[in-house]
């Protein structure tokens, strides 16, 4: 329940907290405060300060200065919710607290300490700083402190030491070592469990301890002056709170988590055909097709900006997007924000005013690989909604997803202005690290306006703090085909999905160079994207990146990974919900298991996907085992079944056909039979996997199903959650089911479910599902007595029983 909204004034007795003195410089000075509903207004000798809280967990403070232009936020995505404040006050002092946060406020000089449970967290040391053209703040690390964040770099989990640029820029063939890639992010995470967040989509720098190594300092050219602070006391907690201010990333259509036939590309509507028949002929599931540059232009240069099919190349592309989307397949097409000077569409969009200007005012031109272009102001709402009729025109003709590449802008001359309404003109380094932001902002918002029976589908390359709440699904750029590219895709998969980015995944595969095929890195990297957020192979054509065109080895080792992607739909997909309603990643970092341990904290070659599963991909050639930081616990080997002890690292054995998967005890993980498209997953028979031990005496899951495709199935009540809960006891296991939510199209009735029950020490002597009997047998195929049986796998010390799972089912005892 929200508090209801009040204040509370006391007297400077009432102060338990103080400044320690600082030794930044004095930039600004206290003269009076004024209280808001969700915080303060200060007024200083520079301008004003607001300190607002969006929820107890989470305070913005926006530095106002007197005739300085301040930019949009591009990290605030929802309005601030009721919090209960108190404030003190004192010569020296304010004191602002919530429940979470405490906040002293130093008069003069201006500065601000943030406290949570009475230990500093962090503080600005001097309020906004000016210099030299830039805006700035200066922040106090505390000795030991780690901290993950920055976005996209290939550093190690802990970028504690590093000056950084905040400048969204390619960075093609990257491997194991890369300070500035394609996606910047203006915050930290810190282990002292804070995030702290700079609301500026400016050209910058942040330098994490770099310079003095007791301070975070942050630097950009213009933008917006503020920055939002977030304290909780696990990191799922805080990222949580994160995005109940910035917004939720959307839960995306289900045929998102299927396979997707991708390459740098394909030339002909003929050869796009010949793919997807392909993964039919040799029945290997596909979802997608992904249509690169020459589905509008014969060559890589000369054509971007046409925005439209080569009829030549493509002569019936309507007719082909209906068909591929019969067979379950949606067509991704990609869309760059470049309109060259010799594309079709320049005279049209020069007369639409969507070209950003130079100095001149005239449409700014300039030469980059792809030809002499201009750059689209999607900032500019005359040039948004010129843009957005493309799309349109896209989506009506049939088209099943949007991708945006080059969105850094990959070139973006200094001298290129954009308008922004309300504000006019400003020069590119004030506005570079918001313009894929901006670029999915009005996809989404159209999509939204003009197809709201659609989920969105939205690839992009680059964006800010604030990106996923309209559905961004990155990727990692073009990273290197190489064992050197594969390493560090982990890192920047993490990193990623702590900010929000859960649908953060790579090129599988490698796109950029690799003059001879690798089978053996190819199988590896495809193995790992079994458990990414996306499953894209993707590369340069000269090797191709689709399994079905590599040998009936490299097909044979694949075909049970990539089968067993979709019989983790239902898993995968309650991963998507989770993601959609907290916040927290498919990906997530090991330390979430425990945030104390330091060497999972550095951990960046292992990760969990979703509560269940642990996944150590193999990165190296020829190895014959593969090390695992196991967290402390039991866990499962998910191909052998065997029983591991953790709190330890150890060597996994490994072949060509595994990599180290390990299951947490306590975990269901509900499976589906194998299929060719997601269109073809019902639901109506379900594997539910419960990996029961004697360390684990109770344990809870929830499984999300809805049809998949309804936007905003949650909020409409058109889904259902599954609920189980296990209980082990000395001689008896009991499961507990239940329900929740409403009706939605295609939900079954009642759902055929087999219960695999793992690490079992021998026959169960009676099963009973709410009082009714059901018989043991020695094989299933023996049984003709309806739906309910149960049959003892020795060889796998496994117990299965089959049974109706219905609305009216509650409780499931096993006795030993």
């Amino acid at each position: 329940m929200s508090k209801v909204f009040s204040w509370v004034l006391t007297t400077a007795s009432a102060l338990t907290l103080s400044l320690a003195p600082l030794f930044a410089l004095a930039v600004e000075h206290y003269q009076s405060h004024r209280i808001t509903p969700q915080g303060v207004v200060l007024t200083t000798d520079q301008g004003e300060v607001s300190v607002e809280f969006y929820n107890p967990h989470s305070v913005a403070v926006w530095y106002q200065p007197a005739g300085v232009t301040q930019l949009p936020s591009l990290l605030i995505g929802n309005p601030a919710q009721p919090v209960e404040l108190a404030l003190a006050s004192s010569e020296q002092q304010l004191t602002l607290q919530s429940d979470a946060l405490q906040l002293v406020i130093n008069k003069s000089p201006l500065s601000i300490a943030f406290y949570r449970d009475g230990e500093l967290l962090t503080r600005d040391q001097a309020g906004l700083i000016q210099a030299d053209g830039q805006l700035g703040f200066d922040f106090s690390l505390a000795e030991q402190e780690k901290l993950a964040g920055a976005g996209q770099r290939v550093l190690g989990m802990d970028r504690r030491g590093h000056k950084l640029p905040l400048y969204n820029k390619a960075h093609y063939g990257y491997s194991t070592e890369s300070s500035q890639m394609y996606f910047s992010l203006a915050g930290i995470l810190s282990d002292k469990n804070y995030m702290l967040l700079f609301d500026n989509g400016a050209t910058g720098e942040l330098d994490l301890g770099h310079s003095q190594t007791d301070q975070l300092r942050f630097r950009a050219q213009g933008g917006r002056s503020s920055y939002l602070l977030v304290a909780a006391d696990t990191t799922p907690e805080l990222i949580q709170q994160y995005l109940a201010v910035s917004g939720k990333p959307p839960l995306p259509a289900r045929w998102t988590l299927g396979n997707y036939a991708s390459r740098f590309g394909y030339r002909t509507e003929a050869e796009a055909r010949a793919v997807v028949q392909k993964f039919r002929d040799l029945k290997l599931p596909l979802d997608a097709i992904v249509i690169d540059l020459y589905w509008f232009g014969p060559d890589i240069q000369g054509h971007m900006g046409n925005l439209d099919w080569d009829r030549e190349a493509f002569p019936s592309p309507e007719q082909m997007l209906a068909d591929f989307a019969a067979d379950g397949v949606k067509t991704i097409l990609v869309t760059e924000p470049f309109i060259l000077t010799s594309s079709k569409r320049w005279d049209e969009s020069v007369t639409a005013g969507a070209i950003a200007p130079g100095p001149d005012g005239q449409p700014k031109t300039f030469d980059f690989y792809f030809g002499n272009t201009g750059l689209v102001d999607v900032f500019n709402p005359k040039a948004a909604d010129w843009f957005w009729q493309r799309y349109h025109e896209l989506l009506t003709q049939g088209v099943g997803g949007i991708w945006g590449d080059l969105g850094e802008p990959e070139v973006h001359p200094a001298d290129t202005y954009h308008y922004l309404p309300g504000i006019g003109l400003q020069p590119a380094d004030a506005v570079h690290n918001a313009y894929g932001h901006r670029w999915a902002e009005l996809v989404h918002q159209g999509y939204r306006r003009d197809f709201p029976a659609q989920r969105p589908f939205i690839m992009m390359r680059a964006g800010s703090l604030g990106s996923q709440r309209f559905g961004m699904v990155p990727w990692t750029g073009d990273v290197d085909r190489s064992w050197g590219g594969l390493k560090p895709q982990v890192e920047l998969a993490l990193q990623m999905g702590l900010f929000g980015f859960g649908w953060i995944h790579s090129d599988l595969g490698g796109f950029a160079g690799g003059e001879v095929f690798d089978p053996e890195l190819y199988i590896r990297w495809l193995q790992y994207g079994v458990f990414q957020p996306v499953y894209r192979p993707h590369a340069q054509e000269h090797i191709a990146p689709e399994p079905v065109f590599h040998s009936q080895d490299v097909i044979n080792t694949l075909r049970p990974w990539l089968e067993l992607r979709y019989r983790l739909l239902p898993y995968n997909y309650t991963l998507a919900y989770q993601h959609s309603q907290s916040g927290i990643p498919l990906m997530r970092p090991l330390f979430f298991l425990d945030e104390q341990n330091p060497a999972l904290r550095d951990e960046a070659n292992s990760y969990l996907w979703g509560d269940a599963f642990l996944v150590a991909p193999v990165t190296e050639p020829g190895v014959t085992s593969w090390p695992v930081n196991l967290p402390q616990g039991i866990w499962f080997d998910f191909f052998s079944g065997e029983r591991l002890e953790g709190g330890q690292v150890l060597q996994r054995p490994v072949t060509i056909d595994t990599i180290p998967v390990l299951v947490k005890a306590g975990s269901f993980i509900p499976m589906t039979d194998s299929l060719q498209r997601t269109a073809d997953y019902q639901g109506k028979a379900l594997t539910l996997h419960y990996y029961a031990d004697q360390s684990v005496a109770t344990s809870q899951y929830s499984l999300f199903e809805d049809d998949g495709v309804t936007p905003d199935s949650v909020a409409k009540g058109q889904y259902e959650l599954l609920h189980f809960a296990a209980t082990t006891e000395d001689n008896r296991l009991t499961l507990n089911f239940s329900r929740e939510g409403g009706e939605y199209q295609g939900k079954p009735a009642s759902r055929d479910l087999t219960l695999v029950l793992h690490n079992q020490r021998g026959k169960a002597r009676k099963i009973y599902l709410d009082g009714r009997y059901i018989p043991i047998v020695a094989q299933p195929q023996r049984f003709a007595r309806g739906d309910y049986m149960a049959w003892y796998d020795k060889a796998n010390k496994q117990l299965k029983i089959k049974l109706p799972l219905t609305a009216d089912s509650k409780m499931l005892q096993v006795r030993y």
